[in-house]
């Protein structure tokens, strides 16, 4: 775990960081090869389970997806978002993250900032678990979306902030829908990387929705650049699918379990008569 929040700190001013939003073994062993960080994001409860917004979305259930997650990767740092209300105080939030990072075998959490929990940041770093910060926009505590940073006000506590959450110990913090000058300012600021999303490409690295950037589900906000439309595709194989059943097209016999018997009967037998 070292080695790899390590590896995440010396990339800052060097090269950009890859991150990308996972909820299952099947997405995290592909993001594995390409990613630094793959996030267990709270996003899971509007993308999987149909939820209005991340406020629902309990701790055991992130920790059931982190655990798939986790077991698809080997090179990726691997971090859980802790959802609302998981760290309403220190002793809550050392107990909920202690027990995250012990059943999903995570490597670190997110913790998105409401002003005011730099106290609990610094406790879970001294308990030794590597906390990931969040600012801008911050859905856990912001009813309404807004773009972060568009008065001289805001842009001073917006620093301000990040700097505290640096203090406290984070690795890293992630800028959500921050002015793309301010996200720049607070970027060149701290001396821990800075990940944006819909922050401009000023931060050290950059995350995205999987399921977003894929083309997976209909939300298209002006920060998502789709590279790919995988609902087209899903569909078309899915059409071929169900053509193929009506007509009678599937299955033949060399997705029948019968024929594949008989074949592996048919070598047993011969490499026994080789053998004689």
């Amino acid at each position: 775990m070292k080695s790899k929040l390590q590896r995440i700190l010396k990339k800052k001013n060097r090269s950009k960081l890859v991150c990308l939003t996972s909820y299952s073994k099947n997405f995290s062993q592909i993001l594995d090869k390409y990613c630094d960080i793959v996030l267990v994001g709270d996003s899971l409860s509007n993308v999987l389970y149909g939820m209005k917004n991340t406020h629902e979305i309990t701790l055991d259930m992130m920790i059931k997806h982190t655990i798939s997650v986790r077991s698809g990767l080997k090179k990726s740092l691997c971090v859980i978002d802790m959802p609302l209300n998981s760290y309403s105080n220190i002793r809550v939030a050392k107990k909920n993250a202690k027990k995250a990072m012990k059943k999903s075998k995570c490597d670190a959490v997110k913790i998105e900032s409401n002003n005011k929990n730099f106290s609990i940041i610094k406790a879970l770093v001294k308990s030794n678990i590597p906390v990931m910060g969040h600012i801008g926009y911050t859905p856990q505590f912001k009813k309404k979306f807004k773009v972060a940073g568009s008065s001289e006000i805001e842009e001073k506590k917006l620093i301000t902030e990040a700097k505290k959450i640096e203090e406290a110990g984070a690795f890293s913090i992630v800028l959500e829908c921050v002015k793309k000058k301010v996200a720049k300012r607070i970027t060149k600021t701290l001396k821990i990387p800075t990940i944006g999303i819909g922050s401009s490409l000023d931060c050290d690295g950059q995350i995205l929705v999987t399921d977003d950037m894929l083309g997976l589900g209909c939300f298209k906000p002006k920060f998502i650049k789709q590279y790919i439309n995988l609902n087209k595709i899903i569909e078309k194989g899915i059409q071929k699918y169900r053509r193929e059943v009506i007509n009678k097209k599937f299955p033949r016999d060399i997705n029948s379990y019968w024929l594949w018997v008989v074949k592996k009967l048919k070598k047993v037998y011969l490499t026994i008569l080789f053998l004689k």
